[in-house]
């Protein structure tokens, strides 16, 4: 039983860094109706960063809110530059825009810090208070991070005018334009919260996996099938898609397939959800009439 505890509570750990990033996916998704591949290599890049400025002798928390600033104005950059331009091209260009930014963005990091794994810290103490044999204190944190996130972005989204123009420019861009909102900026202010969200996850999530170019691979998988699961239209659902995979993940490693398939729990989910049900457990089914 208590091997069993265990391995549910580290699942709500990591469903926690795979919440962060299936939001992060959806808000792309929400302005672009596109799935960004490069999400896991932007909060790699991102991490990296945050690395590079404790390794020159930054304070961690400091470091985490400067990564945040360059993440968030990294991802209003990609738009305005890349994705912009190609924004009404069709499906398969943009697709190939988005693959050829995450290997970008993957030799970019290789180049610039090497491709040799590093230690990346944790910035909560292993001795802490609120460490326990069933759950570490970094994991601990992560869910502490995870949910303070989450709650930041629905305020920010319910109660702010930036945020509910935002909302506006995404789920209708023709009505918000006619009332003023300036829409391309509002999609723009998506990928960089974006940005910022999954460098979140990537530093989460690097004192576990270590730091390389290739970190975020799995965990990108990972976070797509939670914002399947969870209704890839569908913010907060997604994110509860994200610790439901995170939960499931870790269940089916230990018990019903190893930990050498873990990652084919997350194949299966994706397929499952897209056969049976394609709107995801929160999402809506959009009925035309014809």
């Amino acid at each position: 039983m208590q091997a069993f505890l265990h391995q549910l509570l580290s699942g709500l750990a990591n469903g926690g860094i795979y919440a962060s990033v299936a939001l992060a996916l959806v808000m792309i998704y929400q302005a672009t109706h596109h799935v960004n591949f490069a999400q896991g290599e932007m909060a790699m890049f991102s991490t990296y960063i945050a690395w590079a400025m404790i390794d020159a002798g930054f304070p961690y928390w400091a470091a985490f809110g400067l990564t945040l600033v360059v993440s968030f104005v990294a991802g209003v950059a990609i738009e305005r530059v890349i994705i912009r331009p190609v924004e009404r091209a069709p499906v398969l260009t943009i697709v190939i825009v988005f693959i050829g930014l995450l290997l970008i963005l993957n030799s970019l990091a290789g180049w610039i810090f090497s491709y040799t794994i590093k230690r990346f810290p944790s910035p909560f103490p292993p001795t802490a208070w609120y460490g326990s044999k069933y759950m570490s204190s970094h994991e601990v944190g992560m869910i502490a991070v995870t949910l303070a996130v989450l709650i930041l972005v629905l305020l920010f989204f319910r109660f702010t005018p930036l945020g509910l123009a935002m909302r506006a420019a995404a789920q209708n861009p023709v009505s918000s334009r006619l009332v003023g909102i300036r829409v391309g900026w509002m999609l723009a202010f998506g990928w960089g919260l974006a940005g910022a969200i999954g460098a979140v996850a990537g530093m989460m999530a690097a004192p576990i996996v270590y730091l390389d170019p290739n970190m975020m691979s799995g965990i990108l998988l990972y976070g797509f099938a939670g914002a399947l699961l969870g209704g890839i239209d569908n913010p907060w659902g997604a994110a509860l898609g994200g610790f439901i995979v995170g939960v499931l993940e870790n269940i089916a490693g230990a018990y019903v397939v190893g930990t050498e398939l873990k990652l084919t729990v997350a194949l299966v989910i994706i397929v499952g959800v897209l056969i049976f049900k394609p709107a995801g457990l929160f999402g809506r089914t959009l009925v035309a009439r014809v």
